[in-house]
């Protein structure tokens, strides 16, 4: 995944924040950066001492710069028109046209020696088909979602799927923004999420979830990003999917497999549960005893006791809620706010918990 950071000139940020978050970026190998012209709080004497400082940075590391950009802020860059030599010598590499530009416009830009990005949120089929009528180059064109400052307007993420469908058939790759909550972006400081579900929830089960919707790149919306939240973007992985917990068990060797192992959803999927398709293996050499024996809430994370017999060692993260049985223990229940993942492990998918 090519995964970013978003910068915001004449805004939260000093000049020094804003390098050092670059530098950041730089060393945990996240080469993309997001910018908007558009927002009307930008103090516009700091944006034009800053823009070049931050262009030659991010120009010495090679970076993609995203500028979010209509006719109505080229003057931001004291620019009359859009000169595509003079903003590739500024060092921006991506233009993100949101809105005043028609497709006839788009099509001869994509020709161009520049890239350019659509507003994913707001696309059409129509549009699209106007594109392809002025024969648009799609290959130097990608497409990411808008983030949403105020409270209550987000995307749904059936509203998020279906624009990505309609994108990836003519194989556009779609990014979306995660918030981070170190430091929220003025005026509203809400976070700047794609989607509703993810306002005040942490940047790293934002991303998470984003992955497992299929979503190409992710960047982290807000302004100033913790280092944990810039080097857990990086570290995102296709191998398995992460999920949260908190331990109920207090057998340390119990534990010690639950953290250290990698587990299989079975391929014949069961009606409430996830069960595991390695697990009686890996917990073979411990004696299982009874312990918290509980009703089986959705999330619980369940291992078959002794009293099970073959069945010792059984483990399932259960998807319909069940009532309490001695021979199966509750040794961790899923965090609350991970419940949202649980609907994308299927047959086959491999995961790891984190008590």
């Amino acid at each position: 995944m090519q995964n970013g950071i978003s910068i915001y000139l004449g805004l939260d940020n000093t000049l020094a924040e804003n390098l050092n978050l670059i530098h950041l970026a730089h060393k945990y190998n996240l080469n993309r950066i997001f910018t908007s012209f558009h927002i009307p709080e930008t103090d516009i004497s700091h944006f034009q001492q800053d823009l070049q400082t931050i262009l030659k940075l991010t120009q010495k590391y090679n970076m993609e710069v995203i500028c979010d950009v209509s006719p109505n802020t080229l003057a931001l860059l004291n620019l009359d028109t859009l000169n595509i030599q003079e903003l590739a010598t500024l060092g921006i590499t991506t233009l993100r046209l949101d809105f005043g530009y028609s497709a006839e416009q788009i099509a001869k830009l994509s020709h161009q020696n520049i890239k350019l990005q659509f507003n994913a949120s707001t696309i059409t089929q129509e549009f699209l088909d106007e594109l392809n009528h002025y024969q648009t180059d799609f290959q130097h064109i990608d497409a990411l979602h808008n983030f949403y400052p105020r409270e209550g307007t987000g995307l749904n993420v059936k509203k998020l799927q279906q624009q990505n469908e309609l994108l990836h058939k003519y194989n556009i790759s779609v990014g979306a923004f995660i918030p981070s909550y170190n430091k929220a972006r003025s005026p509203i400081k809400k976070g700047l999420p794609t989607l509703e579900i993810h306002r005040y929830q942490t940047a790293n089960l934002a991303m998470r979830h984003l992955k497992l919707l299929g979503i190409d790149s992710i960047f982290i919306g807000d302004s100033l990003p913790t280092e944990d939240e810039i080097q857990e973007l990086a570290n995102l992985t296709d191998e398995y999917i992460l999920l949260k917990a908190k331990k109920l068990t207090q057998n340390k060797d119990i534990l010690k497999v639950l953290q250290q192992s990698t587990f299989t959803a079975r391929l014949d999927e069961a009606d409430g549960a996830i069960r595991t398709q390695e697990s009686r293996a890996l917990f073979k050499q411990i004696y299982i005893c009874p312990e918290y024996i509980a009703p089986r809430e959705v999330g619980s994370i369940t291992l078959d006791n002794a009293l099970y017999a073959r069945y010792a060692g059984e483990m399932q993260i259960i998807t319909q809620a069940q009532k309490k049985d001695n021979k199966i223990n509750t040794i961790a229940k899923l965090l609350d706010s991970e419940l949202i993942l649980l609907p994308y492990i299927k047959p086959n998918s491999k995961f790891k918990i984190k008590v």
